[in-house]
């Protein structure tokens, strides 16, 4: 459990770094697309004999969080110290400029003389001053896959990053996986047949080859961190160094990365203090700490735990070092995935996950196109979904979602059972629901803005400006977003009606839709939807066009969703293809005429929806 510092020591502690002493090297270690996967962890199946070893000269975190079940929002998170869905770049892949004033971990500890490295991995998913990031742009005194810390000054402290892809979704392939083994020993830590799967995935041969390889990655990874732990202790510096060893997000097979629930976005954390520093960690060698702490609080502790001034535009709070506490809950959020629309927030206490799904007529799992060409095992779920072999719980992932879901960890740990509707939870479920509302309007959360208005909304200034100013009508925008996707729309659903005549576009977005959650029983709002097809802004266009499509107007809608995506803004573009995709996939519209009337050339990743529609149908 967690220790505050004796007064005198604290005291001792921040007068020494004042006269100039010698302050902790900081080494973050980090591989990708893992949950807690690790025999530290519990995990049967595992074999990590280096992180095992490491996690008893450490304290092994429980309750880690990475705040987006990503990498690039996940990244965008860690190097501003900043939710992502704060600044607008939570959107997987995008290119988001954020304002000056952001600071970047690793501009506040080279000004404080650290030598700054990563190697090698940036994925920062933002804009710059109108040019994409670069690791310059952010501080780095080197950043390729010969960065390292040994390059410093002498007796100069370091900051450095360590990444490794062995365990990422991608090293599943056959090619990745072979070639990963010409180049190590061959071995399975788990046949094929002795995997043990969780209730979510089906029993199929691909799926229990895709999870016997995943544990053979992670067994790799396990060892290129012994290797990274040995190096340090080779070159003199484990003794004044705090290293971190996590992952970046949860994963890596299907309902893991990308996705809010635990298995995406729980990740494994231990912090190893040397002696020298071991004043500044939450309990002795060996133990754990079951205090809530997700990616956005990791720069101001690494921050604090050096004596440095955390910045005062970050959102996360040290979580180690003085003045740290103890958070209630941790803020999860998800946006675009790939070429794929699925807006979620979340809460996550140490006993409970609340979600609320902002896209619920979509399902889990969506036709990402990457996932689909990678994970064999997500085309063999669809493939035993599709054939009726699945149970309820393995075809939920199929399926449409719930606006609202709510879990109990310790009864529920992959979380299949939702009891958002359950009346014997009624209290929690409100109170975590309040959480959640409050979290968003304090960040002042700009993952209710449709992407293609970023540009229009912003002008010359970036969504995080708009959003923080007085222009934005954050409450207002939150309410109807909620009633829409709940079903709240009053009677003879006249909040729509009321939404479609708002000046707002972001209210007559939302309020359209909720006629899109009715499907076909939205017929009575037609003429509203059909002046909507006319709206200024194409975002709100694609939205009521697709609502119109499930009461059979195909006739009035392709044609409005052709022209958007050949003249919209990329993001615009992609909304309409998803939503002729959707219309397809649901049987709102043949996907015979879905595919005649889709330019044969769209541009960017709206090209790329038209690939996945191919791959699955």
């Amino acid at each position: 459990m967690f220790r505050l510092l004796p007064l005198a020591l604290l005291l001792l502690w921040s007068s020494s770094l004042s006269q100039g002493a010698d302050r902790p090297n900081i080494l973050w270690i980090t591989s990708e697309d893992n949950s807690p996967y690790l025999g530290c962890y519990g995990d049967v199946q595992a074999q990590t004999p280096h992180l095992d070893r490491f996690s008893k000269q450490g304290v092994r975190y429980l309750n880690a969080f990475s705040s987006a079940p990503v990498c690039s929002a996940a990244r965008s998170t860690l190097i501003t110290g900043m939710n992502a869905s704060t600044l607008g770049i939570h959107n997987h892949r995008s290119s988001v400029s954020v304002p000056d004033g952001v600071v970047y971990y690793p501009q506040v500890f080279r000004e404080a003389g650290y030598y700054c490295t990563n190697n090698s991995k940036t994925d920062y998913n933002m804009s710059i001053k109108g040019k994409r990031a670069s690791w310059k742009d952010v501080g780095w005194h080197e950043s390729s896959g010969r960065a390292h810390y040994r390059n410093r000054r002498k007796d100069q402290p370091f900051f450095a990053v360590f990444n490794t892809t062995l365990s990422h979704e991608g090293q599943t392939t056959d090619k990745a996986y072979r070639g990963r083994m010409k180049e190590n020993p061959p071995r399975r830590v788990v046949p094929p047949g002795e995997v043990i799967l969780p209730p979510y995935h089906p029993d199929t041969p691909v799926i229990r080859e895709n999870w016997s390889r995943y544990f053979d990655n992670l067994f790799l990874m396990d060892k290129w961190v012994g290797d990274k732990l040995r190096e340090l202790k080779e070159l003199g510096e484990a003794d004044n160094t705090i290293v971190f060893y996590y992952a970046d997000h949860g994963g890596a097979l299907p309902r893991g990365k990308r996705n809010i629930h635990d298995s995406g976005s729980r990740v494994p954390l231990i912090i190893r203090f040397p002696e020298k520093w071991k004043h500044l960690a939450p309990g002795k060698p060996g133990g754990t700490s079951d205090h809530l702490v997700a990616f956005v609080d990791f720069p101001a502790t690494a921050v604090n735990l050096c004596g440095l001034e955390i910045p005062e535009i970050w959102e996360g709070r040290p979580f180690l070092g003085p003045g740290s506490k103890e958070r209630e809950f941790v803020y999860l959020f998800r946006g675009r995935m790939d070429e794929r629309y699925d807006t979620v927030r979340a809460v996550r206490t140490k006993e409970h996950l609340y979600v609320h799904n902002f896209s619920p007529h979509r399902p889990l799992g969506q036709a990402y196109t990457y996932p689909f060409r990678v994970l064999a095992s997500m085309g063999s779920w669809y493939e035993a979904f599709r054939a009726g072999k699945c149970n309820d719980v393995q075809a939920r992932f199929w399926k449409r979602k719930h606006a609202e879901e709510l879990y109990i960890i310790k009864d529920d740990p992959f979380q299949i059972r939702n009891l958002a509707a359950d009346k014997e939870h009624r209290d929690v479920f409100n109170g975590l629901r309040t959480k959640l509302w409050n979290e968003v309007l304090r960040t002042r959360d700009t993952g209710l803005i449709p992407e293609g208005m970023y540009a229009r909304l912003s002008e010359s200034g970036t969504i995080y400006e708009f959003t923080q100013s007085e222009d934005y009508p954050a409450d207002e925008v939150l309410t109807a977003a909620s009633k829409a996707v709940r079903g709240d729309l009053g009677p003879g659903f006249s909040f729509v009606t009321k939404c479609a005549q708002h000046e707002s576009p972001l209210i007559r977005y939302w309020g359209a839709t909720g006629a899109l959650m009715l499907g076909k029983e939205a017929a009575p709002l037609m003429d509203d939807l059909v002046k909507l097809l006319d709206d200024p802004v194409f975002d709100v266009r694609v939205v009521a066009a697709e609502a119109l499509g499930h009461i059979g107007e195909s006739a009035k809608i392709l044609p409005v969703l052709v022209k958007v995506v050949n003249e919209g803004n990329v993001y615009e573009s992609l909304a309409a293809a998803n939503a002729l995709e959707a219309l397809g996939r649901d049987g709102a519209v043949p996907m015979a005429t879905i595919k005649a009337v889709m330019p044969k050339k769209v541009r960017a990743e709206g090209a790329r929806v038209v690939e996945a529609i191919e791959k699955i149908r």
